[in-house]
């Protein structure tokens, strides 16, 4: 049990070691992250027992095998996050950079120049990874980082953590924390400790995100689940809208980008769903659908309100038949999470209306869902996806992890009247 006390600690300590990192230079931080990840591979044995232990206390609590597969470690999974951190330590530091800069009439010479945000705090559920990929993004930007993970992960958290730390030499180990507790009190503690920690980043499902939002003193970066839409227009190929359908849902339904609901223009319906609906059975997909979606096999289980924006995370996809691009827009500002929209069309001006009108964090013009993701868009990873608009939009990466100060250089400049 973490008390009030102990969070604020653990957060003042990453206040200090917040002021310590942000004048290091980038080699300095990119050699912790290569030590990092060397100790990563090194331990990796140890991890992975830890891990055990978290997957056969899920197990045992009843979770499904899709949450229990973002749960789950191995040596290939470190591996790969160790590579992962350090394709982190090969991407251009952000802080330093100058965003604008410009000589005023005056003779002033004005820059604004990215620093680092100061204490970024984790919340987040099930997946490991993210321990990893948010200690590494955080301090190549330069911040402190206080990892809140789930209780499920705390075991893997924990070794991951203590990990990463011993391979902090010549670096303060406060840039990363675990906040200590199990239980519901130390998020409450971490969500009210304005003035230590300067934002909160919450990762994982809609209770966890709408709670740190709602009810959170600390400045909130918010990330919002995966309600994703896979438009299939009347101008799609058909071959080309089955292959991004099935990678949008099946690849790997557990996370976030991966699909939800298909919309199907009513033109190409009667060609396009029963293939549609056969390769989806194939790969074992529940699909909840409308009465148009129904009328082509009896295998469809009727939709409710609900099912239209629900984020399923498993092999379930609610499915509608639409009269136009305007309907299956109106139907995903209704009830999408504007997280990621895609469309399916050989028009090139159904897609340009399409990524017009669609309001979402990413927009994908043929092309799969689950390439919204740090990592695939080149940031190396990811801190999380954001839903929202200020701030940061999309996967956010190293300079997301930045806010900016203005540098003013004179030569003894006074202001008169």
């Amino acid at each position: 049990m973490g008390t009030q006390e102990q969070v604020l600690d653990v957060a003042r300590r990453a206040r200090q070691a917040a002021a310590e990192l942000a004048p290091l230079p980038r080699g300095t931080k990119d050699a912790a992250l290569h030590a990092i990840a060397d100790a990563l591979i090194a331990r990796a044995p140890e991890i992975v027992r830890a891990n055990a232990t978290d997957v056969e206390r899920a197990r045992e609590a009843g979770t499904s095998e899709y949450m229990i597969d973002r749960l789950s470690l191995s040596t290939e999974r470190i591996e790969a996050i160790a590579a992962a951190v350090r394709h982190v330590a090969s991407l251009p530091d952000p802080v330093g950079e100058s965003v604008r800069g410009y000589t005023l009439p005056n003779g002033l010479d004005l820059r604004q120049v990215r620093v680092p945000l100061g204490v970024v705090g984790i919340i987040y559920e099930g997946r490991p990874n993210v321990t990893v990929d948010a200690a590494a993004l955080t301090l190549k930007s330069g911040n402190a980082v206080l990892l809140r993970g789930s209780s499920s992960a705390y075991d893997s958290n924990t070794a991951l953590v203590e990990v990463m730390r011993s391979a902090l030499t010549g670096l303060p180990a406060d840039a990363i924390q675990l906040v200590p507790g199990r239980d519901r009190d130390s998020v409450k503690y971490l969500m009210r400790a304005r003035g230590l920690v300067d934002v909160l980043i919450p990762r994982g499902g809609a209770a966890l995100i709408n709670s740190v939002v709602e009810e959170s003193t600390v400045p909130v970066i918010e990330t919002g689940v995966g309600n994703c839409h896979v438009y299939v227009d009347a101008d799609a190929d058909l071959d080309m809208a089955i292959d991004i359908l099935i990678n949008a849902k099946v690849q790997r339904p557990s996370v976030c980008n991966a699909a939800e609901t298909v919309l199907v223009h009513r033109d190409i319906a009667e060609a396009f769903v029963p293939r549609a609906l056969k390769a989806l059975g194939e790969k074992g997909v529940t699909v909840h659908g409308d009465a148009a979606m129904r009328a082509y096999s009896g295998d469809v289980v009727e939709a409710t309100e609900k099912d239209w924006s629900e984020e399923y995370l498993s092999l379930d996809l609610a499915a509608a038949v639409v009269d136009s691009l305007e309907d299956a827009v109106a139907h995903i500002r209704r009830y999408g999470s504007a997280h990621t929209e895609a469309i399916v069309t050989t028009s090139q001006s159904a897609a340009r209306r399409f990524v017009a009108l669609v309001d979402s964090a990413a927009v994908m013009v043929n092309a799969s869902t689950r390439f919204t993701d740090g990592e695939e868009f080149g940031f190396g990873a990811e801190i999380g996806i954001s839903t929202q608009k200020l701030h940061a939009r999309g996967p956010m990466g190293l300079p997301e992890l930045t806010s900016t100060k203005y540098v003013v250089t004179g030569e003894g400049h006074i202001k008169g009247v």
